[in-house]
């Protein structure tokens, strides 16, 4: 857990840029709360165990993207077309949560509906536009952990405020209200300037220490580059048959085991890592980038040539395909991702 946290505000901010965002919280006059430290804060959110939740999530991106022909998420296949799906516009989805082995969600599209589904071992995607289903088998957990749980909040907190402080400036922004919630803002600002991330505030449940919205700005972006944020939330495990999932009549399901983990694959090799923190650079080796994306009108469209390659450029993210394959991935200015592919 405390490995987790320490790396998730810099590190993972990349992941969160694919992902997508949504609707930020706001600042709420009428909400005072007690007044709390940072480290408070923190502790508030590492000593959460709401176990059981469903609510509805708001997701909006503006990375800065060119805007595309009508019907170009069609060209490179299927995974182009999610990729950009991810990376813009808006979207609305449904959570519920049953403890550590139980959730689903429901991203609602026009006309249609994709879930993901975990019930135990069981594991669901499905997309209604395509009419097909994955089913995944999960491998039962190995019963020994990392005993996360001989630490109590504040220990993690310190643990936490440890790793961040070098790197990043905590604080405590103005009370607010998500979906109805009192909240605390927890802001994360970065202490260098060679990162294209402004800040990050993270709106935390006063009563159950649940994160309730996250706001990434962009350096020299008005508008945020993601927002996330829930709009309804209700505290308590959700009906049983939430997470009891059958495929609709005539949908084509493809049946998959997963293996018991035994290291990375040796097809999906770990990126090489150069800088720290928000400075983080990943490099991937030649044939990562998948030929149906590189080689698309999308790709033409999304991204400009430079000397090592080419260059997709947004608010929040920088990714470089040089020419003779390699990737480079960063929340870093573009010349960053050059001097590393030169180097």
């Amino acid at each position: 857990m405390t490995r987790v946290w320490a790396r998730w505000v810099p590190a993972v901010v990349a992941a969160v840029v694919i992902a997508g965002g949504t609707v930020a919280a706001t600042a709420a006059p009428d909400v005072d709360l007690p007044d709390k430290s940072p480290r408070e804060v923190l502790a508030l959110v590492a000593g959460h165990s709401l176990d059981g939740f469903s609510g509805t999530v708001e997701k909006s991106t503006n990375l800065g993207l060119p805007e595309l022909p009508v019907g170009a998420d069609k060209f490179g296949g299927a995974d182009v077309g999610s990729a950009l799906d991810f990376l813009t516009g808006s979207h609305t989805a449904r959570i519920f949560v049953d403890g550590h082995d139980k959730a689903r969600v429901q991203v609602l599209d026009q006309l249609a509906e994709r879930d993901v589904v975990v019930n135990g071992q069981d594991v669901w995607l499905y997309d209604s536009s395509k009419a097909t289903a994955v089913h995944l088998t999960v491998p039962e957990k190995d019963a020994t952990g990392d005993h996360a749980g001989d630490y109590s909040p504040a220990d993690l907190a310190d643990k936490l405020l440890d790793h961040v402080t070098p790197s990043t400036e905590v604080t405590v922004g103005e009370d607010t209200s998500v979906a109805g919630r009192d909240a605390y803002e927890l802001v994360l600002t970065p202490r260098t300037s060679e990162t294209l991330v402004e800040q990050i505030s993270i709106a935390v449940d006063a009563e159950t220490g649940l994160p309730l919205a996250v706001t990434v700005e962009a350096d020299g972006q008005d508008d945020p580059a993601i927002e996330v944020a829930f709009t309804s939330l209700t505290i308590g495990a959700p009906p049983a048959d939430t997470f009891a999932f059958t495929p609709p009549e005539g949908t084509d399901v493809t049946e998959h085991a997963l293996p018991e983990k035994s290291g990375p694959p040796a097809e999906h090799p770990m990126p090489q890592v150069s800088g720290s923190d928000w400075t983080t650079v990943l490099e991937f080796p030649a044939g990562t980038a998948p030929a149906e994306l590189t080689n698309s009108p999308v790709w033409a469209e999304l991204t400009s040539p430079v000397a090592e390659g080419q260059l997709l450029s947004t608010s929040l993210l920088n990714v470089l395909v040089t020419h003779d394959g390699r990737v480079f991935v960063g929340a870093v200015p573009a010349e960053v991702l050059q001097a590393a592919a030169a180097g």
